[in-house]
């Protein structure tokens, strides 16, 4: 333990701790702009967490310097308090001060330091150019005059999600944070996984908010307008309106949607359930004739992208099934406008979701099965979130509604779709029953829960130890990929990758912010609607039973691969472009 004295106080802690976290050891809050540990981002680039360090020349930044035997920090005197106040008024002198417009109003951290800082005037001119809006992508804006060059979302592009579709340089003198290549960011290779959305502290990286169309279709008396929202909206929203992370919001946001106008609220639990109906007949029939194995899920469009343009010489292992999102669009333009007697041309639907990726999934182009496009509008959770707002619903004390019918049931199995491991659990809950017959002892799978980056386990089925993988995050996927292509997981059987990490709790649409801690809470909410619901397995869920007897058939049957299965595309490791 190193001893050391900050504004007069004697403190010990480990070799190794930073300034900074020495000093909050103490109670006392160094303010930081482009620090974010989540990430391992220290790299001390706006120098708001400057401090006095006695017998240094000059200021130390506290994010990155470790401290040492004897030292004597000061981090609240006269100089310390007037250099970070011209260098805050100097990032603000370049950026737009547009905050009652921007989306980031009320949750961006240099709105909120100014404010710590009672800055009321800026004394410096702008020197920075005036830069395009970059809005090529279908789920992703980038606004580069609002950057301040911190440099996170590099950092969690390039090391946590190893995608590396930006890079920080210099283009004529000036620094930026750009497109690798420079050019659109839809003519990179990124995935839209959007998790440079959550860690940008201003508005400089935004979703395309199309909250615009939806309110349109629901005003349009000839649009029959449908809603679904995924697993993971069902303990995050409620965040947004003061409510804990990992709060059980699902009634409230049925209410809501109802009051917002929609013809029928769904669930994407129906879905999740349905897709392990046909994702775990799919794994059986590859183990039992000799199919390629492991097989990947398919239900995150970010890892989808991910392995088209890294390892496209993999797609084979990639279940063919849709993501829940894709299977219910088209279920809702034939089996339930069959049902209600409306034309599939008049059903609009609307999906619900944590993902930014969800967006460029519901635009790839073979996603119309039904003959029409199968999901017209992806709106994040904080899309919906501002629409409630402006709806002026007092979210928090709505009464708690149940979701429509048919394809309003789900169950425990589909709850937990929302965490990392939630889908392989689902999975192995049906697989092991189908398979051989008898009855789960214990149902919950704890081996593939957790945040660790990557989980095994093994479960006997009917003589065969059934092996499988869990991985979030793309950098753990590479990971995987690598030895999948090096032929090491060769006895493995099935592997689930999420692209952001924790799990579609913790993708790019998800209210702001989205820590590490708050990740735990929202999957600790997912495991306690698993455990109250009445159903938890897939399986036994009766309308899906229903909608195999009444429309589908059987799973992996042909009225099945026409609608709820798809196909991938190989594309350039740099590029968007597909290869042929």
């Amino acid at each position: 333990m190193l001893r050391l004295t900050i504004d007069g106080y004697k403190v010990e802690v480990p070799e190794g701790t930073t300034i900074l976290e020495a000093a909050a050891k103490i109670g006392v809050k160094i303010p930081t702009l482009c620090y974010l540990k989540d990430i391992g981002h220290d790299i001390g680039a706006c120098r708001i967490c400057v401090v006095e360090v006695e017998g240094e020349s000059e200021f130390k930044t506290a994010c990155n310097t470790p401290v040492a035997p004897g030292m004597v920090v000061r981090t609240n005197t006269p100089a310390v308090r007037e250099a970070r106040r011209v260098t805050l008024e100097m990032i603000l002198a370049n950026h737009p001060m547009e905050c009652p417009t921007c989306v980031r109003n009320g949750s961006c951290e240099l709105q909120n330091l100014a404010a710590t800082f009672n800055i009321r005037e800026v004394r410096f001119p702008r020197t920075r150019p005036q830069y395009p809006i970059d809005d090529s992508a279908a789920a992703i804006i980038r606004d580069p005059n609002k950057c301040i060059l911190c440099r996170r979302c590099v950092t969690v592009c390039q090391q946590v999600q190893t995608v590396s579709a930006i890079e920080f340089k210099k283009v004529d003198g000036e620094p930026g944070v750009l497109p690798i290549l420079q050019v659109p960011l839809a003519e990179t290779n990124c995935v839209q996984c959007g998790q440079c959305i959550l860690v940008c502290p201003v508005g400089a990286i935004y979703e395309r908010d199309e909250t615009d169309k939806v309110w349109a279709a629901l005003a349009d008396p000839e649009k029959h307008v449908v809603v679904q929202t995924a697993p993971a909206t069902h303990v995050t929203i409620g965040e947004v309106f003061g409510l804990p992370p990992g709060t059980d919001i699902t009634g409230k946001m049925v209410a809501a949607l109802r009051r917002l106008g929609f013809d029928a609220v769904f669930d994407t639990n129906f879905t999740a359930d349905l897709t392990i109906m046909e994702e775990g007949s799919e794994l059986l029939e590859r183990i039992n004739k000799g199919g390629v194995l492991p097989q990947f899920t398919s239900c995150s469009p970010g890892w989808v992208k991910f392995v088209e343009h890294f390892y496209p010489e993999l797609l084979p292992h990639v279940s063919s099934c849709k993501s829940p999102q894709q299977m219910l669009g088209p279920l809702a333009k034939t089996f339930y406008a069959q049902k209600r007697g409306i034309d599939p041309k008049d059903v609009f639907v609307v999906s619900v979701m944590p993902c930014t990726a969800k967006k460029f999934e519901a635009a790839r182009p073979e996603m119309n099965a039904s003959g029409y496009r199968d999901v017209d509008v992806v709106l994040t959770s904080r899309e919906l979130a501002r629409m409630i707002r402006e709806a002026g619903l007092d979210f928090a004390n709505l009464p708690d509604e149940d979701y429509d019918e048919p394809m309003g049931i789900g169950t425990g199995a589909g709850q937990i779709f929302g965490a990392t491991g939630g889908v392989m659990e689902a999975a192995l809950r049906t697989a092991y029953e189908l398979a051989t017959g008898k009855t789960l002892e214990k149902i919950d799978f704890e081996e593939v829960r957790g945040m660790k980056g990557v989980k095994a386990a093994t479960v006997p089925m009917n003589g065969v130890n059934v092996k499988v993988l869990v991985a979030h995050g793309l950098g753990n996927a590479r990971a995987l990929m690598e030895k999948v292509k090096a032929g090491e997981l060769k006895d493995y059987h099935f592997i689930e990758i999420m692209a952001c990490p924790g799990g579609c709790i913790g993708g790019g649409g998800q209210p702001i912010p989205t820590n590490t801690e708050i990740r735990r809470q929202r999957i600790a909410g997912i495991y306690d609607v698993d455990q109250a619901m009445k159903i938890r397995k897939s399986h036994e869920n009766p309308a899906v039973q229903v909608l195999y007897k009444e429309f589908l058939g059987e799973p992996l049957g042909h009225k099945s691969h026409e609608l709820l299965h798809t196909h991938y595309t190989s594309r350039s490791k740099y590029t968007g472009q597909p290869v042929s």
